[in-house]
């Protein structure tokens, strides 16, 4: 009988023995796999949206040709009957083509158009222009951000404001996006001027960089707004400010669907978190669908909402057919609603649909600062209670990796959902000889890299006896010279054979180097701890840049 027990225990033993490390494998790889998975679909995310923008683009681009083969035909044929001027062969024959072009589109149905709301505009294009321009046109970003602005009688937050988005930009986010400042006083072109000449003396670098511009509508965009309709009990001037609001950023809109994928509607009284651009658009990237509508980055307002610019032409249509009748958040949600709401279902059903196109993401990233309204008289003491302190962690786009680790990961805080830049990574107390992989599916050229350690909770979790290493994907013959980096490595040595030690923590946990062109495409980049640490760590920033082609 004991024999019996002592050959069933050790036939279990074996087979532990022998299926563990294959069920580790089998973890393992699938680990990797999810995360390679995510890595491609936020990629997808990327190219779907871009895809959009640029259906759009074209769209629009036929809507003007159209327009312009109308006026072209009506001009030619006006000369022809009046007999204004002889036409030669060439002109009859392109008045032919034309006329046979056109033919199709005779007795055809119109569709609505920014006319059939703004009637007054019609024949007037200099009313669809802005009136003051201060720009290098810049096209093709990732986010456009507007920011209206009016003239305030107490106190101004503009400068505040502008300065607090350009500056928590890093030098890579700088190049794709564009803050568009819209002057809202179309009556008073010498503050547009006063205002546009300050910004350019503040801000002159950013731009002639074409990170700023500086528009101004003109006048005659505007409608009659003294004889409108009261409602909701708000008073004329209240009625009167709100239906200019909505035109205000009605005009700022369709500036700025055709300069970026993504748009993002601020105000000129709020101040922004660091990182505040990668998080939006990795936030945008995370959304495995594409049925959604708006995200959210601020709970306040009209602050923090953003479009795709693909979508902006019909946001902007709804706000006209309604821009006398209600402010704009409220014709906000009634896009919303009007968009997925079953009229058969209750309030809550109602609710639930809404949030499934209208994203949010916490914490805010964008805080109002201001106490004086747009609207004269009324005072505004407003705040974000999701705003929070300031960020715990900073987003970039990193490239395609495989991440792992020797560490033990703390509860949520990934390490691929810092990479992806979700939040931070966070690991208990390292080892010496513990060390973080950034795997390349395929090699890249990395340029250079940087790496922040704590946050503001926790300023001590950072990394200090750390080296980062790379490991090239092909061997360089000759010897490679490291001296530029300024490394005082002493006797640190890299992990494995084939490693270049390219950069060490400081005592503040942080490092940023540039990696050397010689070493070519990189296959590993590691992160090496050479001593036992008594505290945790976090890695709030994981910033590696890959070398333009």
């Amino acid at each position: 009988m004991r024999m019996r027990v002592r050959l069933r225990n050790v036939l279990l033993l074996t087979a532990v023995l022998c299926f563990s490390p294959l069920l580790w494998l089998s973890l393992f790889s699938q680990n990797d796999h999810d995360e390679y998975e995510a890595i491609l679909e936020q990629r997808f995310a990327e190219l779907r949206d871009r895809l959009h923008y640029a259906e759009s683009l074209s769209r629009q681009r036929e809507n003007d040709l159209f327009i312009l083969r109308n006026h072209f035909s009506y001009l030619v044929s006006t000369m022809h009957t009046n007999g204004t001027v002889q036409l030669n062969r060439t002109l009859e024959d392109m008045l032919l083509a034309t006329k046979t072009n056109m033919s199709g589109f005779v007795g055809t149905i119109h569709l609505p158009s920014i006319f059939t709301h703004l009637p007054h505009l019609s024949g007037h294009p200099e009313s669809m222009r802005p009136a003051f321009k201060m720009s290098k046109n810049r096209y093709g970003v990732s986010i456009v951000m507007g920011v209206p602005t009016i003239k305030r009688e107490k106190i101004s937050y503009l400068t505040e404001t502008l300065r607090s988005l350009i500056d928590e930009l890093n030098a890579e986010e700088k190049e794709d996006c564009l803050i568009v400042l819209f002057i809202a006083e179309p009556w008073d072109l010498n503050y547009v001027k006063d205002l546009g000449n300050k910004v350019h003396s503040l801000f002159r670098d950013h731009i002639q960089s074409g990170l700023l511009e500086v528009i101004a509508p003109p006048a005659g965009f505007y409608p009659d707004l003294e004889h409108l309709k009261e409602s909701f009990g708000d008073t004329k001037t209240r009625v009167r400010w709100r239906t200019k609001q909505n035109l205000d950023y009605s005009f700022l809109m369709l500036h700025a669907r055709s300069r970026g994928v993504y748009y993002v509607q601020l105000e000129d009284d709020v101040i922004a978190k660091p990182g505040y651009l990668s998080i939006m658009k990795s936030f945008a990237h995370q959304q495995k669908i594409d049925d959604w509508m708006l995200l959210e980055f601020s709970a306040l307002g009209f602050i923090g909402k953003m479009f795709k610019s693909a979508d902006l032409p019909y946001v902007v249509e709804f706000f006209l057919m309604f821009y006398a009748d209600k402010p704009i958040d409220w014709l906000l949600d009634h896009l919303l609603m009007v968009k997925v709401c079953n009229p058969e279902k209750d309030l809550k059903h109602c609710g639930r649909m809404k949030l499934a196109v209208r994203r949010r993401f916490k914490p805010s990233l964008f805080q109002h600062v201001g106490v004086t309204s747009s609207l004269k008289g009324k005072v505004q003491k407003l705040k974000d209670k999701d705003f929070g302190k300031l960020g715990l962690f900073r987003a970039h786009v990193n490239p395609s990796a495989t991440l792992s680790t020797s560490l033990h990961t703390y509860k949520k805080y990934q390490l691929f959902k810092a990479y992806v830049g979700e939040t931070f990574f966070w690991a208990t107390n390292p080892s010496e000889g513990d060390i973080i992989d950034f795997k390349f599916t395929p090699p890249v050229n990395v340029e250079k890299f940087l790496f922040r350690s704590g946050n503001i909770d926790h300023m001590d979790d950072r990394l200090y006896d750390a080296t980062v290493e790379i490991l090239p994907a092909q061997q360089p013959k000759g010897p490679i010279d490291l001296s530029d980096l300024n490394l005082f490595a002493g006797q640190k040595q890299p992990k494995e054979n084939g490693y270049y030690i390219i950069g060490l923590f400081n005592d503040k946990g942080f490092v940023e180097s540039t990696v050397p062109e010689t070493l070519g495409k990189i296959d590993v980049l590691r992160i090496h701890f050479h001593s036992k640490s008594e505290n945790w760590v976090i890695l709030s920033e994981i910033l590696i840049k890959e070398r333009k082609a």
